[in-house]
């Protein structure tokens, strides 16, 4: 008897920022899902700013939430526990601190952008979330952008002229103002196989239907 050959991957589109918990919580919990159910995916990663007019100094990540949402510093701390704990079921240590500021992140979706026809975008992406959420370093500094590019095998030098050289800006703004102007307003937000819309971290079994889904469909 001959087995059924295996479904070709599954592409989903998201849409996520470089500085949002839940992008990297919602990616992971997709990646358990189609683990668990042997599913392919073909992943493509599109920018978006939480903080698109932040300043080069960036803000304290606490002040800045406080300010933006309107809590208090006690509902901040329980929603670091709980984002903490979210992470940890995933697989993805949250590592807060009264240190962490919020930073503007274009420069980084441009590192993405560059990586992305290297092959490389998934990477990108993956050092850059661990590199803000678990070292708690600044995603908006040419130098820390630089040491993520080397450290996923990009070349240093090239990673420093195509930062500073603005080369990709228009790129990226290009495709943040596609997905804009398509009303999307919060992250992440993911299109699975151009047909179905999911916003923010749905939990592993969410994506597991949305996928079974596309495949019967297929």
């Amino acid at each position: 008897m001959t087995a059924s050959p295996a479904p070709a991957p599954i592409r989903v589109d998201i849409v996520s920022d470089v500085v949002c918990p839940w992008c990297a919580i919602g990616y992971r919990q997709l990646a358990t899902a189609a683990e668990a159910e042997g599913i392919a995916l073909d992943i493509h990663w599109h920018p978006f700013e939480l903080n698109p007019t932040m300043p080069p100094e960036g803000e304290g990540l606490r002040d800045h939430l406080m300010r933006k949402y309107g809590i208090s510093k006690a509902e901040s701390d329980k929603n670091r526990e709980r984002i903490t704990a979210i992470g940890a079921e995933v697989g993805f240590p949250f590592v807060f601190s009264d240190e962490m500021r919020m930073c503007n992140t274009f420069l980084a979706h441009q590192l993405i952008e560059w990586a992305e026809p290297k092959g490389l975008a998934h990477a990108a992406k993956q050092a850059l979330l661990t590199a803000h959420f678990t070292e708690g370093r600044d995603v908006s500094d040419i130098t820390v952008l630089v040491e993520v590019a080397q450290s996923i095998g990009l070349d240093a030098r090239e990673a420093r002229e195509v930062l500073l050289s603005g080369v990709l800006a228009d790129r990226v703004r290009e495709k943040e103002q596609t997905w804009t102007s398509q009303g999307i307003t919060g992250v992440p937000t993911m299109v699975f196989a151009g047909k179905y819309l999911g916003n923010g971290a749905m939990g592993v079994e969410t994506y597991s239907n949305v996928l079974r889904k596309v495949i019967e469909e297929a």
